[in-house]
């Protein structure tokens, strides 16, 4: 079994980021850290690869740098690494961004893809519903469990209410959530190996996309600062102030 699980460098966030005063994009040095969410994807990955004699190869798109977060997640088992990195897709949108993952993908072959829910250094929450219309295949989003038997991937899709039961045939693609399993920690012996695993890096041209970023960062301003709060002295009638508040939001 062939899966594939697409994962993501980002900014360590425990150190301060900046922008570029002229591109207004997001300064990416060459430490970059594994997304936290995509390691949950990497352990899923790995567990339904023991179940069913499979493979995790890993597919990443952006700077490579030191590859750092490419390396973690070969630390933790992942077979191969697959890094898409050109300068003509920076600061790319969702839709750029799928297409280069699912050309990536088809390109490598694959049974079942597995995805984090967004990535913490954007947050639009739709790649992988938009790699798997690209791909043709079905999209299974929110799991909180997944499995796979013969040709067939279960998964519960969290809701309000709890969770759906949702069944699709192979191959598919799954985005899963925080927690969905407890990722393991890389050992010494895994770190070692790390560093003999295969790793490709490709560009645009060998994909075969068009690549059309479709979004630009015009300006970049500090947030305001917050307003200073009023301190009210309640002599028995603080009820009055705090409605007056009240109607000025227009809450009451």
């Amino acid at each position: 079994m062939r899966i594939l699980v697409c994962v993501k460098q980002i900014p360590d966030p425990a150190n301060p980021s900046r922008f570029d005063p002229e591109t207004h994009l997001l300064v990416r040095t060459e430490d970059q850290i594994l997304d936290d969410t995509d390691r949950y994807g990497v352990e899923m990955g790995l567990r339904l690869a023991e179940a069913n004699e499979g493979t995790v190869t890993l597919v990443s798109m952006g700077p490579v740098g030191r590859a750092q977060g490419i390396r973690q997640a070969l630390a933790m088992g992942a077979d191969r690494a697959v890094m898409i990195e050109d300068e003509t897709l920076a600061g790319a949108d969702a839709l750029t961004t799928a297409r280069v993952l699912a050309a990536a993908t088809e390109r490598t072959g694959f049974d079942l893809v597995i995805c984090g829910p967004e990535s913490t250094d954007g947050y639009s929450g739709v790649v992988p519903q938009m790699m798997a219309e690209l791909l043709g295949v079905a999209a299974l989003t929110y799991a909180t469990g997944v499995e796979v038997s013969g040709d067939r991937v279960t998964i519960n899709r969290q809701t309000s209410a709890g969770y759906d039961v949702v069944t699709a045939d192979l191959p598919a693609l799954v985005s899963v959530t925080a927690g969905v399993v407890e990722p393991r920690y890389p050992t010494f012996r895994g770190i070692m190996q790390a560093k003999q695993k295969p790793t490709e890096t490709l560009e645009v041209a060998d994909l075969g996309v068009e690549v059309s970023v479709g979004q630009e960062v015009v300006s970049v301003v500090p947030a305001p600062e917050r307003a200073a709060g009023v301190v009210a002295e309640d002599e028995g009638e603080g009820h009055l102030l705090i409605l007056e508040k009240l109607q000025e939001a227009k809450v009451v």
